[in-house]
């Protein structure tokens, strides 16, 4: 009994320290700033965590760059579309979907649904992010008056846990990748691409998206059951 007790114990502390490293790597990541998320609220929600993930990765690259998170931009309809991240850079605008999902992904950009593949056969489909993230950078292009395609990435972000299967596309500024695997890409398209903002650009789009940012529950509420009345 004693024995098990130490384990017990053992296991508890090693629990406990790895519990500790991960609120402060939270802490000083600066994500409860821009989201209004706690530590607790990120890490017990799949969608929350999956987008801090996400961020942490941007966070690491070189370069000028601001980054926001959970933006409800107005659309034309006077219905709002939540951005989940998106940073802003002189080489350009990144618009990111973070889908935090498990198992095999099947896909084709031209296809309204997408298909999520899970043990023992079991399947659900999802709306095409592609098309779902195309949505999102009209809106924004509307909002901040940017109309050159050539501003905007796509970046369709899904968790490091699920294989993309088959996944097909081919349009240009359009990525889909795994989270392990988005600094890799993301900075190669980096170098390869031109200057199109400067800082001061890159400053003033900042500042005029914080309206959009860090939304109350008001706000979330009305933007929930405007997407489950398009659903019905």
């Amino acid at each position: 009994m004693e024995m098990l007790l130490f384990s017990l114990a053992v296991m508890a502390i090693a629990m406990g320290s790895i519990l500790l490293a991960h609120y402060r790597n939270f802490r000083d990541s600066g994500y409860k700033a821009i989201s209004g998320n706690s530590f607790i609220r990120t890490v017990s929600d799949k969608g929350f965590y999956g987008e801090y993930l996400t961020y942490a990765f941007l966070k690491k690259l070189d370069g000028y760059k601001k980054l926001m998170t959970n933006l409800y931009i107005p659309k034309e309809d006077g219905t709002t579309t939540e951005i989940d991240l998106i940073m802003l850079t002189e080489k350009g605008i990144y618009v990111i979907e973070s889908k935090n999902y498990s198992g095999w992904i099947f896909g084709d950009e031209k296809n309204k649904f997408w298909t999520q593949t899970l043990p023992y056969n079991q399947k659900s489909r999802f709306f095409n992010p592609i098309w779902q993230n195309k949505g999102h950078i009209k809106a924004f292009k509307s909002l901040a008056g940017i109309e050159n395609d050539d501003f905007y990435k796509s970046y369709i972000v899904f968790s490091e846990r699920c294989t993309l299967k088959k996944v097909s596309f081919g349009s240009q500024n359009i990525k889909v990748v795994n989270r392990d695997k988005l600094l890799t890409v993301i900075k190669a398209d980096m170098d390869s691409s031109s200057y199109v903002l400067s800082r001061e650009d890159v400053d003033q789009l900042h500042t005029q998206l914080q309206e959009y940012a860090l939304a109350d529950e008001a706000r979330k509420k009305a933007h929930i059951e405007d997407i489950r009345s398009k659903k019905c």
